[in-house]
């Protein structure tokens, strides 16, 4: 037996080593990348706690960062309530999640369970062209058009309804994040395999019950991964919430009010002219280090769950 001990085999004249390197290198980029932000982040997050108490970062209910120049100066202590805001964050969130998480799990059923190939592969690009749309689209359309006329609809049924309102971002959002949850569902659903669905039609189901009872259950870790990235997706949303929910910082259950987000306040905190080393500008920082934690622990949540259900139907 004869044993080759030249150099490696090349393909199509270049040394596989060379592509090797290349995407070591591009993956050590990434991950620098990453840790790179993690350390500025907590590099200014940890000077804003030294003129900050945590405690009243994290416990108090009142967000007013609007500090004065001189101390003696009246507001020169403003207060940094972290609550109000991550109440915004979450009530928005939810009422996205309430119209894109029907929508998006009722799409992916049709697409990967009643439609056929040849219409798949038409309608399943189109709902993600809903993906494409910059947001600042979706925020005009909110502020705009949605706003104004859920106002409207409020005068004529006697409800006080403001212009810029939870309500107006979180349908608008929600709408965003539909292709997001149908297309990673669908991913999920026809990796269920086939032999499942011929067992259960075999005894006799009907489609709807091998998709109530086999499908769904087989795919649902899947499923539930879609959601929660959906989740972090408007969690971490600009655009949408600064042009269609306000700047107020209000601890309310009324999504007909105008409700403020992490996200708004770290854009309206580094707009303009002020002091880079005061704690209003350094308190954009440790609310980025917040909703950075907050994503990065729904995202590895979200991949878990996702790489279990693929493990798991590959069985």
């Amino acid at each position: 037996m004869l044993i080759w001990i030249g150099p490696k085999k090349k393909s199509n004249g270049i040394n596989e080593d060379y592509f090797k390197f290349f995407f070591r290198l591009s993956s050590w980029i990434t991950i620098g990348i990453t840790f790179a932000i993690i350390a500025s982040l907590s590099y200014e997050t940890i000077k804003f706690f030294t003129l900050i108490d945590p405690r009243e970062f994290f416990f108090n209910t009142t967000w007013s960062p609007q500090t004065a120049f001189r101390a003696d100066s009246v507001g020169s202590s403003g207060e940094f309530g972290l609550i109000p805001l991550l109440w915004g964050t979450f009530f928005i969130t939810t009422i996205a999640m309430c119209i894109a998480g029907p929508l998006g799990l009722l799409c992916a059923i049709l697409t990967a369970e009643y439609l056929k190939p040849k219409v798949r592969i038409i309608v399943k690009p189109l709902l993600e062209v809903l993906a494409g749309i910059p947001t600042v689209v979706y925020g005009f359309f909110a502020a705009i058009v949605l706003g104004p006329w859920l106002r409207q609809t409020g005068v004529t049924l006697g409800l006080d309804v403001s212009t810029e309102s939870a309500l107006a971002a979180g349908l608008v959002m929600g709408i965003m994040i539909i292709p997001l949850i149908s297309s990673i569902t669908d991913d999920v659903l026809t990796a269920v395999p086939s032999a499942m669905r011929d067992g259960a039609r075999g005894v006799g189901a009907t489609r709807e019950e091998t998709i109530l009872s086999v499908v769904l259950p087989a795919a649902l870790p899947g499923v539930v991964a879609g959601f929660i990235m959906a989740i972090s997706r408007a969690v971490g949303e600009t655009m949408i919430v600064v042009m269609a929910a306000g700047l107020a910082a209000n601890l309310t259950i009324n999504p007909l009010e105008a409700v403020t987000t992490v996200t708004v306040q770290i854009v309206t905190l580094l707009i303009g002219d002020q002091e880079f080393e005061s704690a209003k500008t350094l308190s954009a920082f440790a609310l980025a280090f917040t909703l950075f934690t907050v994503t990065f622990i729904l995202n590895w949540i979200a991949y878990r769950n996702y790489k279990n259900a693929v493990n798991r139907l590959r069985q």
